[in-house]
C-alpha cells in the first residue's frame, strides 16, 4: 500500500516544509537483495575486556568482504562514515564497565550513514554470578532500546544475548541484524543458546533442500513468507482455505511449490498437511503458523461466537495441528517452527481483546514448546515473530488518521512491508540458527507501543 505522507515529505518542497515544521521524514530502508553485499560500508568493532565475540565478528566480516574500521584515538576524531557499530559487552562485570559501551558507540553514532546498524552483544543476565554483573548485563536492554530511538535515516539498534558456552552460535544472529533482512527490526533482543548450528553450503540459498509449510499463504504476509522461503531455496507447501483456492494456486505456482486447500481448524488439518508433505515432497522441515483472522469489537460488545472463532483459528488450531506436526513422524530432527504473533499480543489493542488473547497465547505456546524436552531432544527450534504496523490490504482499509498513527509511532516513522516479516521468519528457519529458540522477535520498527 502507498505511503503518501512519506512521498510528500521527501519531495523537494515537502522536505522544506517538513524541516520547518519539525515533521518526521521517513527514510528509504535498506532491504536485502539477492547477491548484494552484507552491508554497504565499514563496520566499527570493539568491546569491553577480552571481547571474544568481537574477534568472531571481525572474522565474519572479513569472510563477507566487509571492511573493519578502527576506533580513533580520543583526541583524533575520525570523519569516516560508518555503516555499523558492533560492541561486545559480554565481559562486563559491573555497571562501571558500561563506560566501554558509551566510549565506543557514543562518538560513532555521529558517523553513521543511512540505514546503519548498531549491534550490541551481551551475556545472558540470568547466568550472571552476582548482583552487579546481572545488573550490568540487564542494563544493555535499556541502552539498546534507547539507541534505537536515537538512530536516524533508517538506522536500527538491536541486542544479542549469548548464553554460556554458546559463543559459536551467535554468528547468524549478528549477520542477520547487520543485513538488509532486518530492515524493520529494531530495539529487539535475540537470545542465543545451546545448539548445533549448521552454516548453509550456499549463503544465497540457506534453505536449499528443505520442505516448508506456510498456512494462510494465499495473500498478504503469508504470500510474502512463501516467496521468501522459496527464494532462499525451500520447497513450499502453501496452505489456505478452499475459498481462497484461486489465489492460493497463484502463490504456489509463483514460488514453484504446491497448494493444499485446508481449513486449519479442521480436526484432520495437521494429518492432511503432513501427509501432503510426505507423499509429495518426502518429509517436512519447516512449519510457519501464519493463518489468522480478526473479528474486532469492544469486549463489551463481543459475543461468544466472535470470541471463540478468533481464539480457535489463531491459537486452538495450532495446538491441534502440532499434535501431528511435532510427532515423531512430523517435523524432521533439526527442523524449525515459527509462529506469527502480533504486537497486539504484547501491548493489547482497543477492540481486539479476542485477537490479543490469541496472539499472547501464541507467545505462551512458544515458551512452552521451546522448553519441551521432546522438542529440544530432536533439535527443533520454536520461535515467534510479532509484526507491528505492516502495509497490507487489511491495514489499507483502516481509517486514514488511525492508519497514519500506526505508521508513525515507531522509531523508523513508517509502516513495514510483508517482506520484512517474511525475512525474519526465513532467518529463524535456517539451520545456522540452531541455538535460537524461544524468541519473540517484534517486526515493528521499534513501535512505541508495548515492551
Amino acid at each position: 500500500m502507498g505511503d503518501t505522507y512519506s512521498q510528500i515529505v521527501n519531495s523537494g518542497l515537502g522536505k522544506q516544509v517538513a524541516g520547518t515544521l519539525g515533521l518526521p521524514r521517513p527514510s528509504r530502508l535498506r532491504r536485502y537483495t539477492p547477491g548484494g553485499t552484507l552491508i554497504d560500508g565499514p563496520v566499527l568493532v570493539g568491546g569491553h575486556g577480552d571481547a571474544p565475540l568481537a574477534a568472531r565478528v571481525r572474522t565474519l566480516l572479513g569472510e563477507r568482504g566487509v571492511a573493519v574500521a578502527e576506533a580513533p584515538a580520543a583526541d583524533a576524531p575520525s570523519e569516516e562514515t560508518l555503516s555499523a557499530v558492533v560492541a561486545d559487552l559480554s565481559q562486563v562485570q559491573s555497571p562501571e564497565d558500561l563506560e566501554s559501551l558509551r566510549a565506543l558507540v557514543g562518538p560513532a553514532l555521529k558517523r553513521l550513514g543511512p540505514s546503519s546498524r548498531v549491534v550490541i552483544i551481551g551475556a545472558a543476565p540470568e547466568q550472571a554470578t552476582g548482583a552487579a554483573q546481572r545488573a550490568a548485563r540487564r542494563a544493555l536492554k535499556g541502552i539498546t532500546r534507547s539507541i534505537g530511538k536515537e538512530m536516524r535515516a533508517g538506522g536500527t539498534a538491536n541486542l544479542v544475548l549469548v548464553a554460556d558456552g554458546a559463543i559459536d552460535n551467535a554468528d547468524a544472529a549478528v549477520e542477520f541484524l547487520l543485513s538488509g533482512r532486518s530492515a524493520y527490526v529494531s530495539g529487539q533482543v535475540v537470545r542465543v543458546g545451546a545448539g548445533h548450528p549448521s552454516p548453509a553450503a550456499d549463503p544465497a540459498r540457506p534453505l536449499a533442500g528443505k520442505v516448508a509449510v506456510v498456512t494462510g499463504a494465499a495473500r498478504g504476509i503469508g504470500a510474502a513468507i512463501a516467496e521468501v522461503l522459496s527464494r532462499d531455496g525451500a520447497t513450499v507447501v502453501c496452505v489456505d482455505i478452499p475459498a481462497a483456492g484461486d489465489a492460493l494456486a497463484g502463490v504456489a505456482n509463483k514460488v514453484g511449490g504446491t497448494a493444499l486447500q485446508a481449513d486449519v481448524t479442521a480436526a484432520d488439518a495437521g494429518s492432511r498437511i503432513l501427509e501432503h508433505c510426505r507423499s509429495r515432497h518426502g518429509g517436512l522441515d519447516i512449519v510457519v503458523h501464519n493463518a489468522g483472522i480478526t473479528r474486532d469489537k469492544l469486549l463489551a460488545n463481543t459475543d461468544a461466537d466472535r470470541w471463540a472463532t478468533v481464539v480457535d483459528v489463531n491459537l486452538g488450531s495450532i495446538l491441534r495441528m502440532n499434535e501431528t506436526l511435532l510427532s515423531d513422524e512430523g517435523i524432521r530432527e533439526g527442523g524449525h517452527m515459527v509462529l506469527v504473533s502480533s504486537i497486539a499480543g504484547i501491548a493489547g489493542n482497543r477492540g481486539q481483546a479476542n485477537y490479543a488473547a490469541s496472539k499472547a497465547g501464541v507467545i505462551g505456546l512458544v515458551d512452552a514448546l521451546a522448553a519441551d524436552e521432546g522438542v529440544c531432544a530432536r533439535g527443533i527450534t520454536v520461535n515467534a515473530v510479532a509484526p507491528g504496523f505492516i502495509e497490507t490490504e487489511m491495514t489499507g482499509k483502516i481509517p486514514l488518521a488511525t492508519r497514519e498513527m500506526g505508521r508513525r509511532v515507531n522509531s523508523l516513522a513508517q509502516g513495514g512491508l510483508p517482506v520484512d516479516v517474511a525475512e525474519t521468519i526465513a532467518w529463524l528457519s535456517q539451520d545456522a540458527n540452531a541455538g535460537v529458540t524461544g524468541n519473540v522477535i517484534r517486526v515493528c520498527g521499534q513501535s512505541l507501543l508495548g515492551a
